[in-house]
């Protein structure tokens, strides 16, 4: 294995480096020796078969600031470039392969930096020791003036006590740099700024530019000129760089100056060298002494006044206001913002922000809050106020708009509706009650007057200047007829224009109708365990006057016996009467019938009532509809007997009718059969179902009982009526016996058996026989059968009444 030798001879540049007062010091690197893998890469041998992307080396150095360093590696030009070094880390890798035959040393620089001073300016050869200035660098006097240079010579190396040393030593040499007049001169304190107030006077000094030679070594004196921008209204000291004003600032055409001047220097021989250019801006600063001021089409003026109709149309230009408004003042103190203070914000001000001068213009912003019935008038204040200058000087003016008046609003009543509330039976032209309606306009513009118009205002009047409303002089009023009005009350003024309420009149009732039955005297029959009830109107239209309260006032035979819901007029048996024995116990009669003087109150103020007798028969519970009937007829037997005969005399219709039709058809069907003996098997004799009770057997229930109660004369029963504005003052009754019923007529025979399944044959009256139909099966009806039997107890009873009659 063959090693590469690199010999490199490292230069290490100290130097000061003056920025105004501070110091700045150069990087450097650390020398750690030929046998170290970081450092300065002085010496540093290399295997040739190092494989390339071999991290070979770590450069090493430091920043006497503590600044941050950053490394660089650097080959001659046209040579191969083997390393590549991390600019952060210091890391160099070999990117080349190597070859000791073809080249045995390679020559690298390297350099550390800390962003302001880099150690690489200078080289040196490594053989003869010569310190050159490196290809493309210069040495410039105006920033380092001196160069500190540390040479270091070491050798090749050998065997010194069985080991390989490198001896070496070191020296530092001092570079001196010569200053040449190669640079212009600069200007000190530059951008330059300068002033001219108009109270300046001609020949004042405005400002003084100071420039020096940029080669500081030897340097040359400077002369300056102006190079344009000072309209002939400055001037310059060539020798000082005084600048003054050359004119009065009256005459002064801008605001700003932007003076272009140059500093050239001056050889021995008095020639005018190398030059440098700065600018110098001078302002025309104008001293804020005029305050804004407005102006009328005569002068100054701060009071400006206007007459318009109300409501004008948003964004219109009061063109009667000729307002302008000046500063006289220049530049910023010139500018100034105007602002309209006052009501609302009906109006604004254009323009908002003024330099020198405007004609100032005012606008309706909100039309609807100009409203002459709010502000008869509006005063605004006109203020204009400076905005950049520290005096903030200001002017005022008073701006007075005068409203006329339109007709801009309709009547407007105080409600949206009305309810009012009159007594039925009131008499004509009656007051309902009066509205309210109110127009804020002007003069005849606000007079109102009312009308009412509507299905239901037929029956009222409205006074048109007032707005009472009151009855019609034929009106009549009655609840009980109608009980709601509502109608439209209209508002308007002179111009038509008009709102509406609605007006809501409630007829309110009286108590002018008493209580009143169908019947003064009504008949009832009740039975045992359900109530009967009687009814009575009121045609009174409102509670509590139509409101009914029932009591029973007097009773005969007995006044304990019955009791009256006082709200439905229900009359019912006291609890304890559970059949008609017990009724009899209390009466010890056999007559169950009694007369009640009911009445009928009504709940008004005053309160009405009227009486009327009711008479009640009471029975017990009986089954059936015929058996129901005949108890609620019992009075009549005629009825009863007459109803009963006749449903029997149609059912013997039916039978006939209905045999002759089923012989004729089966004679004009001619069907013969052969005639053959006819042969009856016996049957058995059969309950005939046709039966009735027997008339003087016990019941032996309550239900199976039937009570007829013997018709004598009966003792005159009067009724009275106890509520003086009844129709009828008095109500009499006589009550007389009935007239004895007729006979009823004999039961006709009964109906042959029939027996479901037996075929029944019948001889003809020729030699043939006829095939006959079926009889219809008879309906057996157990209720028909308890129906005779009450008819045939009834008959009884009858005649047991007849035979005990003189």
């Amino acid at each position: 294995m063959r090693n590469v030798k690199i010999l490199h001879l490292q230069i290490l540049f100290v130097f000061v480096h003056a920025c105004f007062a501070q110091a700045d010091f150069a990087p450097y690197f650390y020398d750690n020796g030929p046998y170290s893998n970081n450092g300065n890469l002085a010496l540093f041998s290399l295997s040739e078969d190092t494989q390339v992307g071999t991290q070979i080396y770590c450069l090493n150095g430091t920043d006497p600031e503590g600044q941050e360093v950053r490394y660089g590696v650097s080959f001659d030009p046209g040579s191969k470039e083997y390393f590549r070094v991390d600019p952060k880390s210091g890391v160099i890798t070999l990117v080349e392969k190597l070859d000791r035959e073809k080249q045995d040393s390679i020559d690298v620089s390297i350099s550390i930096t800390d962003g302001r001073s880099k150690v690489s300016l200078f080289t040196i050869d490594r053989h003869s020791g010569v310190l050159r200035i490196k290809s493309g660098e210069m040495l410039d006097y105006e920033k380092t003036k001196t160069h500190f240079v540390t040479v270091i010579a070491k050798d090749g190396g050998g065997d010194y006590n069985g080991k390989e040393q490198f001896m070496s030593s070191s020296a530092t040499l001092t570079v001196n740099v010569i200053d040449a007049q190669d640079t212009p001169p600069s200007f000190i304190g530059t951008p330059y700024f300068g002033y001219v107030y108009e109270i300046s006077e001609e020949g004042s000094e405005i400002f003084t530019v100071v420039a020096e030679d940029g080669d500081v070594g030897k340097p040359n004196p400077i002369q300056y000129s102006f190079d344009g921008g000072d309209d002939g209204v400055f001037g310059i000291n060539k020798t000082s760089g005084c600048i003054f004003l050359l004119t009065n600032p009256i005459n002064l055409r801008r605001e700003i100056f932007n003076i272009k001047v140059r500093a050239s220097e001056v050889s021995p021989e008095g020639k005018l060298l190398d030059y440098g250019y700065t600018t110098v801006v001078i302002r025309v600063v104008d001293l804020n002494n005029n305050p804004p001021t407005f102006y009328g089409e005569n002068g100054p003026q701060n009071m400006f006044e206007l007459t318009i109709y109300e409501h004008p149309p948003e964004g219109e230009i009061l063109r009667g206001l000729k307002i302008t408004v000046n500063d006289s003042d220049q530049g910023s103190n010139a500018k100034f913002n105007l602002r309209l203070i006052g009501p609302g914000r009906m109006l604004r001000v254009v323009p908002q922000t003024v330099l020198n001068e405007a004609q100032v213009t005012i606008l309706v912003d909100d039309s609807a809050a100009m409203d002459y019935e709010k502000h008869q008038f509006l005063t605004y204040k006109l203020l204009a106020v400076e905005i950049d200058t520290p005096e903030r000087f200001s002017a005022t003016a008073d701006i007075i708009i005068h409203l006329l008046d339109t007709n801009d609003n309709a009547p407007k009543f105080s409600l949206e509706y009305y309810i009012a509330r009159i007594p039925e039976n009131s008499p004509g032209g009656s007051n309902v009650v009066s509205v309210t309606a109110a127009d804020p306009d002007s003069g005849s513009w606000g007079e109102v007057k009312y009308s009412i118009y509507g299905s239901g205002a037929d029956l009222f009047l409205i006074q048109p200047a007032s707005g009472i409303i009151y009855t019609q002089p034929w009106a009549s009023l009655d609840a009980e007829v109608r009980s709601k009005y509502n109608f439209y009350v209209k508002a308007e003024d002179a111009e038509g224009k008009y709102s509406l309420a609605e007006v809501f009149v409630t007829v309110l009732d009286l108590n002018d109708h008493p209580p009143a039955f169908n019947q003064n005297f009504l008949e009832k029959t009740m039975v045992i365990g359900a109530p009967v009830k009687i009814e009575a109107i009121d045609d009174d239209a409102e509670v509590p006057n139509n409101v009914i309260e029932y009591a029973i006032m007097n009773a005969e035979p007995d006044n304990n016996i019955f009791d009256i819901n006082s709200d439905t007029g229900e009359i019912k048996l006291k609890s304890y009467i559970k059949s008609m024995a017990i009724i009899q116990n209390i009466t010890k009669k056999r007559d169950y019938t009694w007369s009640l003087v009911v009445q009928a109150r009504d709940r008004g103020q005053p309160s009405f009532s009227t009486t009327a007798v009711v008479k009640i028969g009471i029975t017990e519970a009986v089954r059936g509809p015929l058996g129901s009937f005949i108890m609620q007829n019992r009075n009549n037997p005629l009825q009863v007997l007459g109803t009963i005969v006749g449903f029997i005399s149609l059912m013997v219709m039916v039978t006939v009718i209905i045999s002759t039709a089923t012989f004729m058809r089966n004679k004009k069907s001619n069907r013969i059969l052969p005639n053959r003996r006819i042969r009856r098997r016996h049957q058995p004799q059969r309950q005939h179902l046709w039966s009735f009770k027997n008339p003087f057997r016990t019941p032996d229930s309550t239900r199976e009982r039937f009570t007829a109660s013997d018709e004598e004369q009966a003792p005159e029963t009067i009724g009275e009526n106890v509520n003086y504005n009844n129709n009828l003052s008095n109500v009499v009754r006589h009550w007389s016996p009935l007239p004895p019923p007729p006979s009823a007529p004999s039961l006709p025979p009964p109906l042959p058996a029939y027996f479901p399944g037996e075929r029944q044959w019948v001889i003809p009256t020729v030699s043939a026989t006829v095939v006959p139909k079926p009889r219809k099966k008879m309906v057996n009806d157990r209720q028909d059968t308890v129906n005779r039997a009450l008819v045939s107890e009834l008959k009884m009873r009858l005649e047991q009444k007849r035979m005990m009659s003189p």
